[in-house]
């Protein structure tokens, strides 16, 4: 069968070159020159064969909805496009209607598999017709897995129900990644665990928890056992927010997959404006000596240092968060903390800490003066 295939880059390069193993007629489109089989859009359309099939990969958002835009310009009535990049589904709606509104026909197509594709085989979740689907199989069939069909490749239902399989599928592996990231993390801290990367190889067969992401853990601990210079900075590639908005707007309790995508989030916080607050807000209710920055990153330098028990560093932060030696100055630290403004509950306290004065709460609303009696 022959496929126009924009986007040749990890993922379309090695979907072209998978496809042609297969005995398919594949030319490429790619900005990059060195790669690519045409000269333009335009000049792929012309070297394929009507009605065509054409599969666009390249990043999503703009460059999607561009290139989508620009085929529906050089293509003709009952030709096909089938659009395999990371698109959020609400996208595939509007390219359709674009399409439709042309005679050309349009399929969403979630791809996964990554580099390891171009030898084991993609995972592909499609919506669209079942017509289209028809006419696209023989692709979808080499670049799926060997197998079974049903367990490499759905028709997931109507137009965005591939790419919204797909962002799922994405928000469980966030889920996932974090479980054995935090299982990781847990072992290396245990003293009396000396082979971390064999623990985890020891569950890729027979355990409950083996996976293809497990494999790839082990293979990273095997290339890197201590993450030497490895960053915690962690991106996002989109599909995880859609999924926990998705989640939101469907009413459907999401805690794990929500979790691990905002670890991301933090991991990009070189200091959290959050733990800030809260170390702030110990140190005004309990007495609770706030470190500086400077204190903060030497403790977690000697904790990172040292023995992978951190109890040096927590006696240090033990000593620093000593109680008042004496009820005298528990005392005058409490009147101090009352003196700065009104309380949660029961209105502003006195300066001197003798009880309320007039105030605003947190829950009832403004106070008001107390009636005073008449003479």
């Amino acid at each position: 069968m022959q496929l126009g295939l924009v986007g040749l880059g990890k993922m379309g390069g090695n979907m072209r070159e998978r496809l042609r193993r297969a005995g398919h007629e594949v030319v490429g489109y790619d900005q990059n020159k060195a790669v690519s089989d045409a000269r333009s859009l335009a000049d792929m359309a012309k070297k394929l064969s009507a009605p065509r099939v054409v599969w666009v990969m390249v990043p999503h958002g703009a460059p999607t909805r561009e290139t989508v835009g620009k085929l529906a310009d050089v293509l003709d009535k009952g030709d096909l496009i089938i659009e395999g990049g990371n698109s959020r589904f609400t996208d595939d709606v509007e390219h359709e209607q674009l399409l439709k509104a042309k005679g050309i026909g349009y399929l969403d197509c979630g791809v996964s598999g990554g580099i390891w594709g171009l030898d084991n085989g993609y995972g592909l979740m499609v919506g669209g017709s079942s017509a289209h689907v028809k006419r696209a199989m023989p692709i979808f069939d080499a670049l799926r897995p060997e197998g079974p069909r049903d367990e490499g490749f759905v028709h997931a239902g109507k137009v965005g129900a591939g790419h919204y399989t797909k962002m799922v599928h994405n928000g469980i592996e966030y889920g996932l990644m974090h479980a054995y990231a935090e299982g990781y993390e847990l072992l290396e801290k245990k003293d009396i665990v000396e082979n971390v990367p064999g623990a985890f190889k020891a569950w890729s067969r027979g355990t409950v928890v083996r996976s293809w992401l497990l494999d790839l853990m082990v293979k990273a601990l095997e290339e890197n056992p201590d993450l030497d210079d490895v960053s915690d900075y962690t991106p996002d590639s989109g599909e995880g927010r859609w999924t926990v908005e998705e989640a939101i707007a469907m009413s459907v309790p999401m805690p794990v997959i929500s979790a691990s995508l905002f670890a991301r989030f933090a991991s990009r916080q070189q200091s959290s404006p959050t733990m800030q607050a809260v170390s702030a807000l110990r140190g005004q209710f309990g007495g609770h000596q706030v470190m500086t920055i400077g204190e903060g990153d030497a403790l977690r330098a000697e904790a990172a240092a040292g023995p992978k028990s951190p109890d040096t560093a927590r006696k240090k932060v033990a000593r620093k968060e000593a109680h008042p030696a004496s009820a005298e100055e528990a005392a005058a630290k409490g009147r101090k903390a009352a003196s700065a403004g009104p309380s949660s509950g029961g209105g502003a306290t006195s300066s001197d800490g003798s009880g309320p004065t007039e105030g605003p709460t947190s829950g009832t609303g403004a106070t008001r003066k107390p009636a005073t009696k008449k003479s």
